[in-house]
């Protein structure tokens, strides 16, 4: 893979056997610098030591190590690496070898920080080896050097069989002589590096002059970076083995071996995290390792579980755990990712300073190494103080949130700087050294660059949606992909939000014993956690970018979609559990405000109320596809013998309602897959949470509210509540195979009557809506009242296709009335800042009224439930659904198509 670099000075096949030949001294390094991963547990149960004193024995290589890099890696920088490496290697070897000596604990700690040097070799090969390639392959050349951290899983394999045959003793002898033969063969076959212009007058600078750049507030981002990808990788390396004996019960020698399934991925994959950064940026890389290692982190937390339900007849046992083979699966998974990461941080450094590499990299391979330090002891300790063993990878949970939140919200600030000042422009700034001597052209500033060395081709920096020319030649076709994109993801996301619409219907016939009120929890649940989580959903477009979160927001729906697989399968699963899971379908009703803001910013004003009507009304197909597809699926074994055993009915039949989440989620991972690569941020569309409040101030945005709860809230609410319904107040009828033609035809109406708003106004068809909603709930009365199922269907039908033309009719409205509102309070912009304005605006609006809208989803499921528990009948909600349309129709015309309402006083005016 070297054989393509070219160094500076055309020596590529020198290069190479210096590449090669560090990679090697760099694992025997690693292999010994974690040495008391293995050898530690006979020291601990040689001196009786605690979980504590053990986690600090572990780590006192790692603290000495990474405390050293800063100044080894300066000393790099000044003297050159190849004597300093060699150097680290025979005094590392010789405090190795010097622990058959020590007898007792503090000696341990004091051989192990000599013994610690050994991890600072890293911060003397990376400027070492990078001076040996040019700028556009040294990603691929510091991967290959960086994964010598496979010498963790040397000696995890290796040295417990060692151990066995001749005590731990002989491990740390065999290891020292290694480690001298090593040295040996390295200085033999590398030579001193090519030394650059400038770097002989950086050698005569004070030693101080070189901690200028650690000023610098994104070395110390890059460095938390590090902290995970590198930092949490040695703590995991040392603690797993006592993780694997503790928690599985395994011996030493098969915790070694099995630590493999994290260490090995975890260091060689650092060689494709380097390819991968020259091609795709280094910044597409992190975002990657930070999400999954949030996934993976968050799945690692939960701890075994078990759940006491004191039940009727006696205690109800429910339990959780994680088997041993997933865990490996989910470790070799975070590993990998976890790799790609590591070589992700170094393509930063000597891309963004050339002439620091050595104290930069020092900086961040110290405080990535204070993590293989800190994070085992904390591991000790969270277990000391809490008793539960998987506290230690719900640290590593947060650490990886952090991470992926200071990097974003840091990429975005950066990239609306720079949308500002080509807007302003302004010429392009480019980095300067640290020493503040000349440009660096090789170099693209991070604050104009999303991604180092490489362009992003998902940043749309120039959009003009309204300019015809641009429109026509460049942005139909990029906005209907993020268009088609955006419906299927959200499309998914309203199938995993009412999927309990249909599952409560079969939990009886599953053998749960839950009261009808219980089951109309279950319904409305998604609908008060899915509308909640609207309202921040409504802001995060503007704040992480339309393709991120569509991406992060579809990949949430695993977690519901797996849930209710899992839970469905066993009768004796608690109320609890499925009333988290009801709640956690909330997800999928909360990308609706995001997906809906995100594809405002892609439309000019003439085709918004087309596309949001698109997006929306497909989206809502959601709907129609879970009520039609989870009976067709839960009555076959689609998945074998890998989902479990189907459930009995009282009629005799199987059903595998576990499908009904399971599903989901090979559909879940297309969309995720599609959003992430198919799909665009906008540069300009940036805004923070602070900005975005201002909407909240708005008389328009409150009323709106009010409207879209009449329309889409009724939409929703019908969904959730129609199947359920008809079979309390019908039950006679089985209504469970057509339930899903109500949401089909509202979701359609409200995909084909966007045009009719953009039209005739949206404001006058909103109006006749809830005229004819008012007649429909009426008429579902009457219906109940002569207990005539096909009236009622036929008048439910016509409710779904009335509310439907109202939902696109309302969202129509959103940006006429903002144009109107920003033009009214600030005429003294210019008409492209009350343009750019309106249109992010409209975008908050759109997202905030479909966040208070989705209550909907609760409260009309939970009203025709009371309404049944307390009268035995629905009418009394309905005809409280009836009352509420009435106020919408006069607040319409009261505020928009009366004589003194916005649309008319605007057009008088005009």
């Amino acid at each position: 893979m070297a054989a393509s670099v070219t160094s500076p000075d055309s020596t590529a096949d020198k290069a190479d056997q210096v590449l090669w030949t560090s990679t090697v001294a760099f694992t025997a390094s690693f292999a010994v610098w974690t040495i008391f991963a293995i050898i530690g547990i006979g020291i601990k149960d040689e001196l009786g030591l605690s979980e504590s004193q053990f986690g600090l024995l572990v780590g006192t290589p790692i603290l000495s190590g990474s405390l050293s890099r800063l100044v080894l890696g300066m000393w790099s920088d000044r003297y050159g690496g190849r004597k300093i490496f060699a150097a680290l290697m025979f005094v590392s070897a010789a405090a190795t070898w010097a622990l058959i000596w020590a007898d007792s604990y503090p000696t341990m700690l004091l051989a192990g920080l000599v013994v610690g040097l050994a991890g600072g070799t890293f911060s003397v090969g990376v400027p070492y080896v990078s001076r040996f390639f040019s700028p556009e392959r040294q990603g691929t050349a510091l991967g290959i050097f960086g994964a010598g951290n496979v010498g963790a899983a040397v000696t995890k394999f290796l040295a417990p069989f060692v151990m066995v045959a001749m005590g731990w003793r002989g491990v740390a002898q065999v290891w020292a002589v290694g480690l001298v033969v090593t040295a040996v063969v390295f200085l033999i076959l590398t030579k001193d590096e090519p030394r650059r212009a400038g770097d002989e007058a950086a050698a005569r600078e004070p030693f101080t002059a070189q901690f200028k750049v650690l000023v610098h507030a994104q070395v110390w981002r890059f460095s938390l970076y590090y902290f995970f990808a590198f930092g949490a990788f040695v703590a995991l390396s040392l603690w797993l083995p006592h993780y694997l004996v503790t928690t599985y019960g395994l011996s030493l020698t098969s915790a070694g071996m099995l630590a493999a399934f994290y260490s090995v991925p975890a260091s060689l994959f650092r060689i494709y995290g380097g390819v991968l950064s020259d091609r795709y940026g280094a910044r597409a890389v992190l975002y990657w390792t930070f999400a999954v290692g949030i996934v993976a982190t968050f799945m690692l937390s939960y701890p075994p579980t078990t759940y006491i339900i004191e039940g009727i007849q006696g205690p109800i046992r429910f339990s959780t755990s994680m088997g041993l083979t997933p865990f490996l699966v989910i470790m070799f998974v975070l590993g990998f990712f976890m790799s790609l990461g590591k070589a992700a941080v170094f393509k930063h450094v000597p891309i963004y300073y050339p002439r620091e590499v050595g104290a930069v990299s020092g900086l961040v391979g110290m405080i990535g190494g204070l993590g293989g330090f800190l994070l085992p002891i904390a591991f000790g300790v969270l277990e000391d103080l809490t008793g539960v063993r998987t506290a230690c990878f719900a640290l590593l949970f947060l650490v990886a949130v952090a991470s992926l939140v200071w990097m974003h919200v840091s990429v975005q600030k950066l990239d609306r700087d720079a949308a500002s000042r080509r807007e302003a422009g302004g010429a392009p700034a480019r980095p300067v050294a640290a020493t503040g001597s000349a440009p660096i052209p090789a170099a693209p500033d991070e604050r104009l660059a999303p991604a180092q060395g490489a362009a992003d081709s998902h940043l749309l920096t120039d959009w003009r949606p309204d300019d015809p020319v641009f429109w026509e030649k460049t942005g139909r076709a990029i906005a209907r992909r993020n268009l088609w994109i955006s419906t299927y993801c959200l499309a998914l996301a309203f199938a995993v939000w009412q999927l309990w619409s249909i599952v409560v219907a079969w939990l009886p016939a599953a053998g749960f014993q839950f009261t009808s009120n219980q089951l109309f929890w279950l319904a409305a649940a998604p609908g008060i956690s899915g509308a909640t989580l609207r309202i921040f959903y409504s802001f995060l477009v503007p704040v992480f970018g339309g393709r991120l979160w569509t991406a992060l927001s579809t990949g949430t729906l695993l977690i519901p979609a797996f849930g209710i697989g899992y839970a469905v399968q066993d009768p004796q699963t608690p109320y609890l559990i499925f009333l988290t899971l009801a709640l956690l379908c909330g997800f999928g009703g909360g990308n609706f405000a995001s997906s809906v803001s995100n594809i405002s910013f892609f439309f000019p004003k003439t085709e918004k109320g087309r596309a949001l009507a698109i997006n929306s009304g497909i989206g809502n197909l959601g709907v129609s596809v879970v009520q039609l597809l989870v009976p067709i699926v839960i009555s076959m074994g689609i998945f074998g013998t890998l989902a479990g055993n189907p459930q009995t009915t009282p009629d005799g039949a199987s059903v595998w309602l576990q499908n009904a989440g399971f599903v989901w989620v090979p559909l879940i991972l297309v969309g995720v897959g599609a959003a992430w690569f198919g799909m665009n941020n906008i540069a300009s569309a940036k805004a923070s949470f602070t900005e975005q409040l201002v909407i909240v101030r708005h008389l328009h945005t409150w009323v709106m509210c009010w409207l879209y709860t009449g329309t889409f809230g009724t939409f929703i609410g019908m969904s959730a509540a129609f199947p359920l319904l008809t079979r309390l107040v019908f039950p006679q009828v089985d209504a469970l195979h057509y339930a899903f033609i109500g949401p089909l035809v509202g979701a359609l109406s409200r995909a084909f009557s966007g045009g009719l708003s953009d039209r005739l106004g949206g404001e006058r068809v909103t109006f006749w809506v809830f005229v004819s909603m008012i007649v429909f709930a009426v008429l579902l009365v009457w219906s109940l009242e002569i207990q005539s199922f096909p009236a009622f269907f036929a008048m439910t039908l016509l409710l779904f296709f009335a509310s439907g033309i109202g939902n696109a009719s309302t969202f129509q409205m959103v940006p006429g009335i903002m144009t109107r509102v920003v033009d009214a309070q600030e005429p003294q912009a210019s008409a492209e800042e009350r343009r750019h304005k309106a249109e992010w605006e409209s975008a908050a609006v759109t997202g905030f009224i479909s966040a208070i809208a989705a209550y909907g989803g609760f409260f009309i499921p939970k009203a025709l439930g009371t309404s049944i528990d307390v009268s035995g009948s629905a009418n009394g909600a309905l005809y409280g659904f009836a009352a509420f349309f009435i106020t919408c129709a006069l607040a319409t015309w009261f505020f928009y198509t009366g004589p003194r309402g916005l649309f008319r006083t605007t057009e008088r005016r005009a």
